[in-house]
Order: C-alpha cells, then structure tokens, then sequence
C-alpha cells in the first residue's frame, strides 16, 4: 500500500466518521427535514468562501454546469433522507441510504471501466454481510415504514449519482469549488421542493440554530467536503464500499457517547466489515499496481 494511496484511504474514513453525526443533528434540529437541509447547505457558503482563490473559478460552462447538477444530486439525497426518519427508524436510515455501492460499482464499470474483480466484489459482499449483521437486530422491514424505507432507498440513488459526478469533476476542479459552486444547486432544489411541501420557516433561537450550524459544519464541510476532496484520488467503487461502514461508526458513536453496550454479535460485525474493507483495499491497490507496471513497460518500449 502506497503512503499516498493510505492518507486518502484514512481521509475518506474520517470523512464517513463526519458524516455519521448527521442523524444525531437531523434528529436534534427543531426545523422541518427539508429546511433542515436547506440551512445545512445555506450555512455553509460563508464557512467555505475563506477558502477560496479569484482563480479557482477559472472553469468552463460545462464544468460549471456539472458542478451545479451535482449539487441537484446532493439536495435530493438530503431532502428525502431528513425525510424518511418521519416515517422510519434511524437504524433502517443509516443502512439503506448507505447502499451507495449497488449503484456506484456497476456505473463505475461501465462509465469509468473500473475492473470489477472477483476479490473486490468478495470483499464488498462480506462488508455488506458484516453490516447487515450489525445491523439485523434494529432494521424491521414492515409495511407501516415502507415509505420511509423507500425514501432511504432513492436517497442511496441520489448520493451515488452526486458521488459519480464528482469523482469525474476531480480530474480538474478543487473540492472547495465544487462542494461551494454545487451548494447554489442544492438550494435552489431546496428552496423549491420547501416551497411546494413544509414552506419555509427560520430558526428563531440557539436551540433552533445550532444543530443547523453543527450540520454545516461538521457533515457537510468536514464531512462531504473531505469525501469529494478524496473522490478522484481513490477509485470510485472503493470510495462506494467505504460508505457504507457509516452504520459501524454510528454504532461506535453510540457506545462511545450514549454508553449503549456493544454485544458480541456487533463486535464480531464490525471486525466482518473491516474485513471486507480490507479485501477489497488490498485488490484496489493490486490494481493501481498493475497500472503503474503497464505504464513503465510503455515507456521502456518506447524508449
């Protein structure tokens, strides 16, 4: 394993443990699920212009285009996910709305010709298994949740497709650009889906207002900002595969924070989902190997 490989493999896990608070926020926020959303991204426009350079917006239209549609992407992930804990557990959230993989791998074979090997896709089964395994004595799936488990499913949709379209724009706009120009995108998606459904309401008190900026700040600057800072540095069905331990460090936040105990079944899970991170790691790597092999016996031939 490359040490440059390992800082971004280490960064996308710090990144996921950011973005496992955002059901405790969404949960604490005293506002609609929408407007949560909204002032989630809303907030975070003044948090990131500081670090932004007059020459980082050197793009083109489409560029520009593209950076907005993944914001679109982003509104849609956030709107139906804050929506779904109305309608179904927490447990149920975090897990279905991490299914990202089931839509990343696939794309990322036919977009990107990523190769889809028989050690990676074993290692995502048994990460998947290992989750599931955490997971099986809180998810019930049941005709009352249908909606919310639904709505979980399409919010997976809507991240792998803001996920895919990032990976892409990596090759050549900086994370803060994107994840500061896709912002107006998913306002404007927001601003419009409030409109039509909660109407817009503004947090009148510190109770009201600091799960919002806790949002902002911790889910989706240090959070998604992080993730799209390390898509395009490592490969996107990796980066898929990776997110969906989210559950496991939600569940070692809960130990951690609320002091629920850990039982043997969800200690022997998490140590089946590292090991299906791991496998699918090492074939990630094998393969980024091979490329840099390939690319010295082209030169040499050429020389």
């Amino acid at each position: 394993m490359r040490k440059n490989e390992t800082k971004y493999f280490i960064l996308i896990f710090v990144a996921i443990c950011f973005l496992a608070t955002g059901g405790v926020f969404v949960k604490l926020s005293e506002l609609p699920p929408i407007n949560t959303g909204f002032y989630r991204v809303l907030f975070s426009i003044p948090m990131l212009m500081p670090f932004l350079k007059k020459e980082d917006f050197k793009l083109t239209k489409k560029q520009v285009i593209t950076i907005v549609l993944a914001g679109a992407f982003l509104a849609g992930d956030l709107a139906l996910w804050n929506i779904s804990f109305s309608y179904t557990s927490v447990a149920n959230a975090n897990l279905l709305a991490n299914l990202t993989p089931f839509t990343v791998i696939p794309c990322s074979y036919f977009l990107f010709k990523e190769k889809m090997t028989k050690r990676f896709l074993l290692g995502g089964f048994i990460t998947f298994f290992g989750v599931f395994v955490l997971m099986s004595n809180k998810v019930t799936l049941s005709r009352e949740r249908m909606i919310g488990d639904l709505l979980c499913l399409a919010t997976s949709v809507f991240y792998a497709m803001f996920m895919l379209t990032v990976y892409k724009l990596r090759d050549y706009v900086k994370s803060n650009v994107i994840m500061f120009i896709s912002a107006f995108g998913s306002l404007i998606v927001l601003a419009l889906a409030i409109s039509f459904t909660e109407g817009f309401q503004a947090p009148t008190s510190f109770r009201a207002v600091w799960p919002l900026f806790a949002l902002a700040l911790v889910s989706q600057i240090l959070g998604q900002g992080l993730l799209a800072h390390c898509l395009g540095k490592v490969n996107a069905s990796l980066s898929s595969l990776l997110t969906l331990s989210q559950p496991v460090v939600a569940a070692v936040y809960a130990w951690l924070i609320f002091g629920e105990e850990l039982s043997t079944q969800a200690v022997i899970a998490i140590g089946i989902t590292l090991v299906g991170v791991y496998l699918a790691k090492t074939q990630s790597t094998a393969d980024d190997d091979e490329k840099v092999m390939e690319e010295c016996v082209e030169v040499c031939n050429e020389e």
